[in-house]
């Protein structure tokens, strides 16, 4: 059977798998896809089944630096909406700060790892994007928590809600850029290593 997986989530998953698990991991999901998954579910099914292994690999690759940037933006609307000011430039600087080192670490990191500057900037706009929607989530558990009338005005004083809940997406068009950046530090530094 000459069945293939799509081709672009195949070449996504060979960017960001580390180059000496590229061929058996890629390998092994494509005889499993067409051995056991294709027959049973059909295109369609089995499709969507190499696309989650793939979104998979992704998670793995990328989660812990979602994490800790939200964790770093929801602490940031949590300073904001418990203890409001008026000068926001200190909190301003410290959280922009915060949010390139993460995502340009991370991309080095991925990038190192699996030696591929392209594989710093998937894992960039994928820890963005994992980080948007954990972000918008914690922000909705600061609100039920917390939601009285001192609380929103400083809220509203800091950006207000859409601010809180639209900031996290736009935050995929830096990451793009710094992704490149931590990418191609992250294969510098694997040629210089190696």
């Amino acid at each position: 059977m000459n069945e293939q997986p799509p081709p672009w989530a195949d070449a996504l998953l060979r960017t960001v798998l580390s180059a000496d698990a590229r061929e058996s991991v890629s390998g092994d999901l494509l005889e499993e896809y067409r051995d056991a998954i294709l027959p049973t579910r059909g295109r369609g099914a089995a499709d969507r089944w190499y696309v989650g292994q793939v979104a998979g690999y992704l998670w793995r690759s990328t989660r812990w630096w979602a994490f800790a940037f939200s964790g770093a933006f929801v602490a940031r609307t949590s300073l904001d909406a418990l203890v409001p000011t008026t000068d926001f430039s200190t909190r301003s600087f410290v959280s922009t700060a915060c949010g390139v080192v993460l995502l340009a670490s991370g991309a080095c990191w991925v990038s190192w790892r699996c030696r591929s500057i392209r594989a710093g900037v998937i894992a960039a706009v994928v820890t963005s994007l994992l980080a948007a929607v954990f972000s918008v989530l914690g922000t909705s558990v600061l609100l039920a928590l917390r939601h009285d009338p001192a609380t929103m005005r400083a809220i509203a004083g800091s950006g207000g809600l859409a601010e809180a809940y639209t900031l996290p997406f736009m935050m995929l068009v830096p990451a793009v850029f710094l992704g490149m950046i931590g990418g191609a530090a992250g294969r510098v530094t694997r040629m210089l290593s190696s």
